[in-house]
């Protein structure tokens, strides 16, 4: 069902000032807004933002019904008929708009399907819902008001705090251990086997993977990623981090809170990430490698060896990013720099044979 505000409703939301809120001509608070879009495709009953000045033309040929805008543009004048909401930061306020005008996502009733299996020693808190083929094994703690999609398998002895939602066909072995408001989206499993073999002489031994997996508070995990139990001990998720789809978390991993792994992005066996540490998509981190608080990874880049704190990083392998572009700058200039050398070296051997002539 398509849901609708007015604009007014948003200046409430958004704790607008007087001097907040612009109005074009013809524009008014009253308008009703019921979806979202971009500047240019925006109409009268959409909602859009403008935040940087390299949309100014876009901006001005708006015809959406309001528009957010950054309080360091307030100065621009408002496109007829729509109604201008000067804000801080323009992200975060679309953001809080999303959230208000965003449909609710289907969920299972509160309770227990009756195709579902739940293990008659398992203990399932209030306001709980638990979809179609779920499966909850022996000896587990499902908090309260966690939602569990269909085909979500819970193996024994796992523990789940508050408020966490399993979208549909996640997977958490046995052993595992899930904070408050932990999201986990389809497809992702947690707790598989750590990648672990011996050569013996004669084949790859399995070494066995007996520790666990503790994902903190506040933690979002998107599709088909997958953050493998340790050895032994634990691979740790810090608080609030956030892993996007199809990352790889190996065994004995440990991620500091806030973290950002960005897509197709993977951590081998014992690498630790600090507090706050952002990795761009396919960026890889060598096993047992240590990155500092707050370090940033540009996409695909490679980190082989220890990096200190705070610091901005690309490339393969990866180094401090302006030596990485100057790198890179000198490699662009490589072919032309070859056809020179073969120059000046056909002119050093036309002068060898200049002076041997000479001297006879």
């Amino acid at each position: 069902m398509q849901r609708a505000f007015s604009v007014y409703d948003f200046v409430r939301e958004l704790h607008l000032s007087d001097e907040q809120v612009r109005l074009g001509a013809g524009s008014s608070l009253d308008r009703v807004i019921t979806g979202l879009s971009t500047l240019i495709e925006a109409g009268p009953g959409d909602l859009t933002y403008y935040s940087g000045e390299a949309h100014h033309r876009a901006f001005l040929a708006s015809k959406a019904g309001a528009i957010l805008v950054h309080q360091r543009l307030a100065d621009s004048p408002p496109p007829p008929g729509a109604v201008l909401l000067i804000v801080e930061d323009a992200d975060l306020a679309f953001s809080a708009i999303l959230r208000k005008l965003a449909p609710p996502v289907p969920q299972p009733p509160i309770g227990c399907d009756e195709l579902c299996r739940i293990h008659p020693s398992a203990k399932i808190g209030t306001n709980v819902a638990v979809g179609p083929f779920v499966v909850i094994g022996a000896n587990c703690v499902i908090g309260d008001n966690c939602v569990l999609h269909p085909g979500v398998v819970v193996g024994d002895d796992v523990a789940m705090g508050e408020g966490c939602h399993l979208y549909p066909n996640v997977v958490l072995r046995e052993r595992i251990t899930l904070g408050d408001r932990v999201t986990i989206h389809a497809g992702s499993v947690v707790g598989s086997d750590g990648f672990g073999y011996h050569w013996n002489g004669s084949e790859h031994e399995k070494v066995p993977q007996i520790g666990t997996v503790v994902i903190e508070d506040d933690v979002e995990i998107g599709s088909c990623a997958c953050i493998d139990r340790a050895k032994f001990s634990e691979t740790r998720i810090g608080a609030g981090s956030k892993i996007d789809n199809l990352v790889q978390v190996a065994h004995n991993c440990r991620v500091g809170r806030h973290c950002i792994l960005a897509g197709q992005s993977g951590l081998a066996g014992s690498a630790k990430l600090g507090n706050g540490v952002i990795l761009g998509g396919q960026s890889a981190v060598r096993d047992n490698v240590s990155v500092g608080d707050g370090v940033m990874s540009a996409a695909r880049s490679g980190i082989i060896e220890n990096i200190p704190a705070r610091q901005v990083v690309s490339g393969l392998p990866a180094l401090p990013h302006r030596q990485s572009l100057r790198e890179q700058a000198a490699m662009r200039r490589l072919p032309d720099l070859v056809v020179q050398m073969r120059k000046l070296t056909d002119e050093v051997e036309q002068l060898k044979k200049a002076l041997a002539a000479a001297e006879k």
